[in-house]
């Protein structure tokens, strides 16, 4: 069979972390081959060599790094068809780790360079935990379910690091609400209409935080607890990241095409963003801005029958639609009466057939459902929760849609815990309670077997609407403090997760309830999740909203 069959043959083995016939020596052998750009091993003084350590490569005037894991026997190896020749720099990540010193190599045109790695303990790992992990470490339990609103700006690292006092917070957290949710530290935009934040609601979160900062102390007195290295199946993965041409750059919503282009919505500045995953290259669309002092940015991006984009404008009132063909835009506006200070469009769904020329988009600020006609530019509205009640507890959001071969939607109510669904011909609506209470579902996909997948951001679990059945069932993500934003189901029925808060993607099999976690090489703040279908195996794309990239995983198994 030779090394490279042998090599195959293991691998069709490999299923959720376990490597069915497999030794420590043959571990080794699949990484002795001649079609190696990089190799080597990864060792600390502590552990000798080290699995589940993150080595990633980076040439020299490149937006392209790539990132391996290695294996059992602490091996890294990079294929030669990942690394053109030049020169690259270096870069780990392990908790509790750094590189003894920086590291670079210079990858030839033929053979294969080998580079090992020593790694040195790190005294003060504060800087390493992602904000699962500060989630898992801070005292308490209900008290912590507010912070989770504050991963949409920043990391939970900047409020645990902060000394802020219990009064001194109060204030933090009403200017803090006043900012818009298309905001990053890289650019902070305020709202034109100002919220009030209740005292008491306000009062009674930061009495907690003073309590999980260094207000009063000058190290945290409880214990900063970590998750494991990858292990397995984790290891078996190639991770690629195509940095953004400037840091204000947001990628929010991230969709392929029929081309092979990756398009993505940037949620805080006026361009349409187009990448060529095979070269690079970066490619922005300008539009204008029709509300020129709100914020900026669109959310959803959304493709129609015909191949065009369509994004959600948030503050900026109404729907637009790009032109692939002319590359064109045009902006269908909200009408005056519909078009206040507080007015947001966050989804889009427009048509998937030729069915009636209608696109849903939703009103954050009215809680209500929109459907815009494209040939007349008018809007109607729908409230899907006429007669339910509304108040501290049960604060209704349309979000995330779906619509079916009839254009009938089906909508997460972010604000709340239910599914809905709006009639396309009788705007009749039908709410359907999650499982579980205040489960805030948040991001959505519908399958071809009409099976509604989406993500119960608040309740740590993934959920499934039967349509024929108008049944949901749950399932538990594995890792606590997850408050996964988005799911998707592959052509294997395999569910791919995506987080704000714990730089690892879950991939998940609700047939056996086997999963894995593949760990991120930086810190990424994950969206919308797109899975191409069409690549061997298949390949999973988000934006990093944060930190002005674009992520792809392909698995090795």
């Amino acid at each position: 069979m030779g090394i490279r069959g042998a090599a195959r043959s293991a691998l069709a083995g490999i299923i959720f972390g376990t490597l069915l016939p497999a030794n420590l020596a043959f571990a080794e052998l699949l990484f002795d081959t001649p079609d190696l750009a990089l190799t080597g091993r990864v060792t600390s003084s502590k552990e000798g060599a080290m699995e589940g350590v993150l080595v990633s490569a980076q040439r020299t005037g490149s937006p392209i790094s790539v990132t391996v894991v290695t294996n059992q026997a602490g091996r890294y190896s990079f294929p030669v068809d990942r690394l053109t020749p030049g020169h690259y720099a270096l870069r780990i990540r392990a908790i509790g780790y750094e590189l003894d010193g920086p590291t670079t190599v210079d990858v030839a045109a033929k053979g294969t360079v080998t580079a090992d790695l020593a790694l040195r303990n790190v005294d003060d790992i504060s800087s390493q935990l992602t904000s699962t992990e500060w989630l898992i470490s801070m005292p308490g339990a209900e008290q912590k379910r507010p912070l989770i609103e504050c991963m949409s700006c920043h990391t939970l690292e900047r409020v645990v690091r902060s000394r802020f006092t219990a009064d001194e917070f109060v204030g933090v957290l009403k200017r803090m609400a006043n900012y818009a949710n298309n905001s990053t530290m890289q650019k902070v935009q305020a709202r034109v209409a100002e919220r009030d934040v209740p005292e008491d609601r306000a009062r009674r979160v930061a009495e907690y935080l003073a309590t999980v900062n260094l207000s009063k102390r000058d190290r945290w007195d409880y214990e900063l607890k970590t998750l494991p290295r990858p292990t397995g199946a984790a290891t078996r993965v190639i991770i690629t990241e195509y940095d953004m041409p400037r840091s204000t750059i947001a990628p929010h919503d991230v969709r392929t095409d029929a081309d092979g282009f990756i398009w993505y919505s940037n949620f805080v500045e006026p361009y349409l963003g187009r990448l060529d995953p095979r070269t690079g290259v970066h490619t922005e669309f300008a539009y204008h801005l029709p509300k020129p002092s709100f914020p900026a940015g669109a959310l959803a991006l959304e493709p129609d029958h015909d191949g065009n984009w369509w994004l959600a404008m948030m503050f900026q009132g109404g729907l637009m639609k790009f032109d692939t063909r002319t590359k064109t835009f045009h902006h269908y506006p909200l009408p005056t009466q519909l078009d206040s200070d507080t007015a947001q469009q966050s989804m889009v769904m427009p048509r998937q057939s030729q069915v009636d020329g209608k696109v849903w988009t939703n009103d954050v600020n009215t809680h209500s459902i929109l459907r815009l006609d494209v040939k007349t530019g008018a809007y109607e509205r729908v409230d899907p929760f006429q007669g339910m009640p509304i108040g501290a507890n049960r604060q209704h959001s349309p979000y995330g849609m779906a619509a079916d071969k009839n254009n009938d939607l089906y909508f997460m109510d972010f604000g709340d815990e239910s599914v809905g669904r709006v009639d396309a011909k009788t705007f009749r609506a039908t709410i359907y309670p999650t499982p579980t209470s205040h489960s805030r579902p948040r991001r959505t996909m519908l399958d071809d077997k009409g099976r509604l997948w989406f993500a119960e951001f608040a309740a740590n679990k993934i959920g499934m609407f039967d349509l024929d059945r108008e049944s949901i069932k749950e399932w538990d993500v594995p890792t606590p403090h997850t408050y996964p934003y988005d799911v998707y189901l592959d052509r294997n029925g395999q569910l791919w997760v995506g987080s704000m808060s714990d730089d690892r993607v879950l991939r998940f099999d609700p047939q056996t309830g086997k999963s894995v976690e593949y760990l991120l090489p930086r810190q990424t703040n994950i969206r919308r999740i797109f899975i191409d279908n069409t690549t061997t195996p298949v390949t999973f794309w988000a934006g990093n909203n944060h930190h002005a990239a674009i992520l792809k995983i392909e698995p090795l198994d």
